[in-house]
């Protein structure tokens, strides 16, 4: 094979099937919807194979209808007799979310292993994210396919991270504009005024939520509460021990993935949870803390270490995230004061900065495609 495929910067728009599984708490969804948009907003034909596209109902109001026209969604069945689709052409890059496998005949079906210019297709796999060390080692290794129909194949590890030598964060190229005409003020006015800090809570159902409640820079806030899990953890929670007669509460709807951005540009202190908001947090550049999706082996608790590592906050910010985490050295958390809050906020807006100064994923991805695509390239 000796096709003269395209440079990246020259690269046409390629065909991408994105498959995602959704296991819980619509973090996949999230990701692999926020990927499929940015694909689309740079040109990219796009498919998204999704086995449940009830959250987007929500998340991406019209999504199913075609409202992103170059974005198609597709239910995926996942049983293990479901037959490939036909008639559709084929892909040039087909990505598994998040480790989600593909059927070997969905492979064979939707991407063969050169298009119809020559050049190699490119199948990867788009991994979770973390700050542990192994990532870097590990982010855009071959994972070459021994057996099978698909024996001679190779699948590319593509792993998302907080430093120049991985896959980069999703974010969007219209976001700093979109932050800079944000007004806080006005959004804060249009969802009920209230003088205290602005907390928004989308968690599972962290312990160390009930102190935090109750922390003296907390004593007048404004708690913006997630549906869901979120929600009736802190209905126990306010069944056990009220909030300060200052305190405002608002349950809050399930809101488009934009809105949710301005929810978090608006609020004083974040609590996120998973990964897909982790990332609208770190974009937001405001105080936050992030609950890990807990594992039963507590693996979570090395993700998390590796983050603080890498983050370096403040102390006080570091003890109340392993509290939220029911992490060693958790156990008590110091008051959280004004002060303190204050000094996350400034962190959280040099992390920011951190971050902006490196490639966005979409722009790392794109050009780790179009050097796979590169026929004969040594490099590729």
């Amino acid at each position: 094979m000796t096709a003269d495929c395209p440079s990246p910067l020259a690269a046409p728009a390629l065909r991408w099937d994105v498959f995602c599984h959704v296991i819980d708490n619509w973090g996949d969804a999230g990701v692999a919807w926020r990927l499929c948009r940015q694909l689309a907003a740079a040109g990219q034909q796009v498919r998204l194979w999704i086995d449940d596209p009830a959250p987007l109902d929500w998340m991406a109001p019209g999504a199913a209808r075609g409202i992103v026209p170059a974005v198609a969604v597709h239910r995926w069945p996942r049983g293990a007799e479901a037959p490939p689709p036909s008639g559709l052409p084929p892909a040039q890059v087909l990505v598994e979310m998040f480790g989600c496998h593909v059927a070997d005949a969905w492979v064979q079906a939707l991407l063969p292993a050169h298009d119809e210019t020559g050049c190699p297709t490119v199948w990867l796999n788009l991994e979770y994210l973390s700050a542990e060390p192994w990532v870097e080692r590990s982010h855009g290794l071959p994972s070459p396919v021994l057996s099978g129909a698909l024996a001679g194949r190779t699948k590319w590890f593509f792993f998302p991270g907080f430093t120049p030598a991985t896959g980069g964060l999703l974010r969007e190229a219209d976001l700093d504009a979109r932050q800079a005409a944000f007004d806080a003020a006005v959004w804060r006015a249009a969802h009920g005024a209230h003088p205290g800090p602005w907390v928004s809570v989308f968690t599972y159902e962290p312990m160390a939520l009930a102190a935090l409640r109750h922390q003296p820079a907390l004593a007048a806030a404004h708690w913006l509460v997630a549906p869901g899990r979120c929600a009736a953890h802190w209905g126990r929670l306010d069944a056990a021990a009220p909030l300060p007669a200052a305190a405002r509460v608002t349950p809050c709807a399930p809101v488009p993935q934009d809105a949710f951005d301005e929810r978090l540009w608006a609020c004083d202190l974040n609590l996120v949870r998973g990964e897909d908001s982790l990332v609208r947090a770190l974009w937001a550049g405001r105080a936050f803390l992030w609950q890990l999706y807990p594992q039963d082996d507590a693996a979570h608790h090395a993700k998390l270490a590796a983050f603080l590592a890498w983050a370096d906050g403040p102390p006080s910010w570091a003890a109340w995230m392993r509290a939220l985490n029911d992490a060693p050295g958790g156990a008590d958390p110091p008051p959280l004061t004004a002060a303190d809050l204050a000094a996350w906020t400034a962190h959280a807006a040099a992390l920011r900065a951190r971050l902006r100064a490196q490639p966005d994923l979409l722009r790392r991805l794109l050009a780790f495609v179009a050097a796979k695509r590169r026929v004969g390239d040594p490099a590729a």
